[in-house]
């Protein structure tokens, strides 16, 4: 089963209101799979993320060198980018127990062979200039 949710944006702003949206229907253990090509806006997106849970969006930069940096706020929130690893790297940062007691957002989510199937996952879309789609889609088990 699946929820679904599509927002155009015209701005970082916007792509950043999406991501806090995002958040408020966030709850502890939730992975949040952020792709699209490189410039999509997929750090912005977890900056929404990161003060939709109250953390200060200032802190928010691509981990792109430290893997995985984390965010205080009503969760932790745990954000990682996986641009630069491979399959194996990215299964030794232990993502699956690294989320338990918060939020994860992991950019660039192809590089994870065992991505959670209870999980946000968010396409972001390059449409040229300034102009993004979003489809959000949270797929969940009914086992």
């Amino acid at each position: 089963m699946s929820h679904r949710l599509v927002t155009h944006s015209s701005s970082e702003a916007e792509t950043v209101a999406a991501g806090r949206h995002l958040a408020e229907m966030l709850s502890r253990g939730d992975v949040v799979l952020v792709s699209g090509p490189l410039g999509a806006g997929k750090t912005a997106f977890v900056r929404g993320l990161a003060e939709g849970l109250g953390a200060a969006s200032s802190d928010v930069s691509s981990p792109t060198f430290t893997l995985i940096q984390q965010y205080t706020g009503r969760l932790p929130l745990f954000h990682a980018d996986l641009y630069r690893l491979t399959e194996a790297e990215a299964a030794d940062l232990g993502l699956e127990e690294t989320g338990e007691d918060g939020v994860v957002a992991v950019e660039w989510p192809d590089r994870w062979a065992n991505t959670p199937a209870h999980a946000w996952h968010v396409a972001i879309a390059d449409d040229g200039g300034d102009e993004r789609t979003i489809v959000q889609v949270r797929t969940y088990s009914t086992r």
